[in-house]
């Protein structure tokens, strides 16, 4: 298995009444997240962004409106997870988009990465992240509604 690039994105998927997606992690029952994931060699953040939604939702984030929203935040991998990365990769960076959605709609999961999914408000969709940083990107979804 090729080590996964520690550069990624963070995709909150978003309705315009300010509802939120969460998918839970099939590898980690409990921990609720937004689209993640690496940045694939010779990829842009963008194709990225677009390449994870499909993946993890089968949305196809080119008929919406996908926004960089300009915050990168670099964090300490979770050790469950480091075994993916190159030896002695220990940090990661990770670029925030927004996908937003006329509305709520239902998804298809890839059943290896996620278990269920919910649309919440999106107050509660950051209370129910186990990831500091997408809770704190979701907060920031208001000034974007």
């Amino acid at each position: 298995m090729t080590p996964k690039t520690p550069v990624s994105v963070l995709v909150v998927i978003y309705a315009a009444d300010g509802q939120v997606l969460l998918m839970e992690r099939a590898d980690a029952p409990g921990f609720w997240q937004s689209v993640t994931g690496s940045q694939d060699a010779g990829e842009t953040l963008m194709e990225t962004a677009i390449r994870e939604v499909r993946e993890e939702t089968g949305l196809d984030a080119a008929q919406f409106e996908l926004t960089p929203w300009a915050i990168e935040t670099r964090y300490e991998i979770y050790a469950r997870w480091r075994h993916r990365y190159a030896p002695g990769v220990t940090h990661n960076t990770e670029h925030v988009f927004g996908l937003k959605l006329p509305a709520p709609q239902a998804v298809v999961l890839a059943p290896r990465e996620h278990l269920r999914y919910l649309w919440l408000p999106w107050a509660e969709a950051a209370e129910r992240c186990f990831s500091p940083s997408n809770a704190a990107a979701i907060r920031l979804l208001p000034a974007r509604l």
